[in-house]
């Protein structure tokens, strides 16, 4: 009888902090399998190892076969394993998060679970994109409004800029070949910067459902959290491929276009920062990843036995809830 073949898990002090990992990766018509502690992709122009500890996002597109070992590879490191469709224009699935603790998480439902500060967030984000302007009064109809206004002006910037012709936003979720290349360019660019604000929140252990502008679909703080970066990354990216490229191969080369422009202005480390903003998180308390909860004492230590009795020394009667 065959041995069976066990492999050490991943320590997390080992792997790369979320900041530091590569954005993201986009595969189709490969078979991955686990060679240590790199995922082995094997497709037709040969084999290559992807350490995983340095991903951020996998996209496994159509045609990919995995197994269970790389499954359980990617789970260990923390990489967000999203199943897409054809060039990575749709999700379809998604894998586990890096973080153990639920500190965003309980940070982000306090939030939202609030009318005044669950308006405050999405002012904060809306002030994000406003610059130095006021808009301390404005209600969410006003901000929504005064949003529209600026994303066609950027549409309209972006045309002059480059030439492409605008007209408006359109495109058939089941059909990416039926809409204009430009708008080919900006569902290709925004899904692979989904892709990445996807894989910060749950990196983070924070919730892609619970929005603050946008409610009611599982990806809806994914939408809030993208909208942050479309008019300064996506829409101008997706003008430039056009411009470039014409009606060519648009998908790819608006994927390898997003990839370079979030290296090169490192918007995986700044996406850490701005959740960390957007929830009030901070870094110097030190968080224990589990605790008992208590509604008059407070969190209680995990991993110990209590009394039954605590007013009686006996230490026959104790329970464990480890």
């Amino acid at each position: 009888m065959k041995k069976p073949l066990f492999v050490k898990k991943t320590n997390l002090q080992e792997l790369g902090r979320v900041q530091d990992r590569i954005t993201f990766i986009y595969l189709e018509h490969a078979k991955l399998n686990r060679q240590d502690s790199a995922i082995k992709v094997i497709d037709s122009h040969g084999i290559v190892y992807i350490p995983v500890a340095i991903v951020s996002v996998l996209m496994l597109g159509p045609g990919v076969d995995v197994t269970h070992r790389a499954m359980e590879l990617m789970g260990d490191s923390g990489v967000s394993v999203v199943w897409v469709g054809e060039q990575g224009v749709r999700q379809y699935a998604h894998g586990r998060a890096l973080n153990h603790s639920s500190r965003y998480l309980m940070a982000q439902a306090k939030l939202v679970s609030n009318t005044r500060s669950r308006l405050a967030v999405a002012r904060k984000m809306y002030q994000m994109r406003f610059g130095d302007e006021d808009i301390s009064k404005l209600s969410m109809q006003e901000l929504r409004g005064k949003e529209g206004a600026r994303i066609r002006r950027t549409y309209q910037n972006e045309s002059k800029r480059t030439g492409v012709a605008w007209s408006r936003r359109e495109y058939k979720v089941d059909d990416f070949n039926a809409s204009s290349p430009i708008n080919q360019a900006l569902t290709s660019a925004h899904q692979a910067l989904y892709g990445l604000c996807y894989s910060v929140v749950v990196a983070l252990g924070a919730s892609p459902g619970l929005g603050f502008v946008h409610t009611g679909h599982d990806l809806s703080f994914i939408y809030d959290f993208a909208d942050l970066y479309k008019a300064e990354i996506s829409i101008p990216i997706a003008f430039d491929v056009v411009k470039k490229y014409g009606k060519s191969d648009i998908s790819d080369h608006t994927r390898h276009a997003m990839r370079e422009k979030f290296k090169e202005t490192k918007l995986l480390e700044r996406m850490v920062s701005d959740l960390k903003f957007l929830f009030e998180i901070d870094d110097s308390q030190e968080v224990s990843v589990q605790n008992l909860w208590d509604d008059k004492n407070g969190l209680q230590k995990f991993g110990v036995q209590y009394k039954e009795f605590p007013e009686e020394d006996d230490s026959n009667d104790s329970s464990n809830y480890d």
